[in-house]
């Protein structure tokens, strides 16, 4: 099935709410020459997950990734996977332009919410990455009777594996645990230096919503974009943050969407017009909204990479989104 109208639903609106990623690699040099790792880590290696530890016995040399941003990251890490999830559709090779160029050969491409048994199987794979997906068992286990499968870190929700913790975890399976954490470091000097220019982002109270064909929505702790914000030193409102429940997406009704009313509040459209919430005398009548520190994320690209929860998408959002916030609260 189409991710696109399966993630429409309020069922599935958090996983909806996570449909939009984008990057940019920055100075990084994430080209790879095969797709097979480096080589840099010791194998066998043991990584430790939701669903107990994996080993991973040899140097991987056909990688699936099937997880939000698992493709971005191994790319990233300079490994081209042979099978991904293209969670954005975007086509061709299930990745952004701020990926462009990083495959020498375009990966298949598997399906996101119900990926297909018999089409990984048939890639021959050495490891599956799944570390940012539903967190169910069941997929664990369907998976890992095909290869080792890297799922996500214990104690965390469907979709709600960091960053942080992605680049550990894969960095580890590839056998690139030093590459990933020059990563980290890159990605968190690039926030700590965007929020040293920024000083007015410390402490600022900020809403971050979506407005899908179900509504107004609103993102809380364990989201990408609320972690992005709270690293620039943002503090997510409080009144959003008391509804939050096991996901990190909750729907913000009509009569609520006073709820997105804050020093800064950041909204986007989800495969909808953002003039179709734009337009909505609720969404005018913001304080936020009529005071100009209202930021409106038109531009797919930027929307993506500010979602996106993956270190190359985190820096195309850091140099394109981080001026908008800065001119919304001049």
């Amino acid at each position: 099935m189409s991710v696109r109208p399966a993630l429409r639903g309020a069922a599935a609106l958090a996983a909806a709410a996570l449909v939009l990623t984008g990057c940019g690699a920055g100075d990084e040099d994430t080209t790879a020459d095969s797709g097979s790792p480096s080589g840099s880590g010791a194998f066998p290696v043991t990584v430790s997950t939701a669903f107990g530890d994996v080993t991973v016995g040899e140097e991987p040399q056909r990688v699936v990734a099937l997880g939000w941003s698992d493709a971005e990251t191994a790319l990233a890490l300079g490994v081209q996977p042979v099978g991904a999830s293209d969670w954005l559709g975007f086509g061709g090779e299930g990745v952004g332009p701020w990926a462009d160029g990083l495959y020498d050969e375009a990966p298949e491409i598997i399906e996101t919410l119900e990926p297909s048994l018999e089409a990984i199987a048939a890639l021959e794979p050495d490891l599956i990455l799944d570390t940012r997906s539903s967190a169910e068992r069941d997929r664990y286990e369907a998976l890992s009777a095909i290869a080792p499968t890297i799922g996500q870190p214990e104690g965390v929700g469907p979709y709600q594996t960091t960053w942080q913790q992605q680049l550990e975890l894969v960095g580890q399976a590839l056998g690139e645990s030093e590459r990933a954490g020059e990563l980290q470091a890159e990605v968190e000097q690039a926030f700590a230096d965007a929020a040293a220019e920024h000083p007015e982002f410390e402490g600022t109270e900020v809403a971050v919503g979506a407005f899908t064909s179900e509504g107004f929505g609103a993102y809380v702790r364990g989201d990408a974009r609320v972690e992005f914000m709270e690293q620039l030193g943002f503090e997510n409102k409080a009144a959003i943050q008391d509804l939050a429940t096991e996901s990190f997406f909750v729907p913000v009704s009509e009569e609520e969407v006073s709820l997105l009313d804050a020093e800064l509040t950041v909204a986007f459209p989800i495969f909808v017009e953002a003039s179709q919430f734009t337009g909505n005398p609720l969404w005018q009548g913001l304080t936020s909204v009529r005071e100009g520190s209202a930021v409106v994320l038109e531009d797919a690209t930027l929307t993506n990479a500010f979602s996106s929860g993956s270190s190359l998408g985190i820096r195309y959002a850091l140099d394109n989104a981080v001026p908008l916030f800065a001119d919304a609260l001049a």
